[in-house]
């Protein structure tokens, strides 16, 4: 069974490997395995929103502050990577 909902412990320095979808009907996060994820916001890809709304759905995903994750590699790419703090 799909673990989409709950949140897994996870360890400080972590990285994590995104596929964005920007412009989404829904918001979600989909995990694919322990390091990657599909994430869905409804933001466009302009000036920064869908970043900060991915890092927003992870932080929430997580239980952590947005302020623990920061984009490493991708800014500009629907694959990212991402490091939490």
């Amino acid at each position: 069974m799909r673990d989409i909902l709950r949140p897994r412990p996870i360890s400080y320095g972590m990285k994590i490997f995104v596929r964005a979808k920007p412009k989404s009907k829904h918001e979600r996060v989909e995990k694919v395995d322990e390091t990657h994820f599909v994430i869905c916001v409804k933001e466009a890809a302009t000036e920064g929103r869908a970043n900060q709304a991915i890092i927003g759905a992870l932080a929430g995903h997580f239980g952590v502050p947005k302020s623990r994750i920061k984009i490493i590699s991708g800014k500009t790419s629907k694959r990212k990577i991402l490091e939490i703090l």
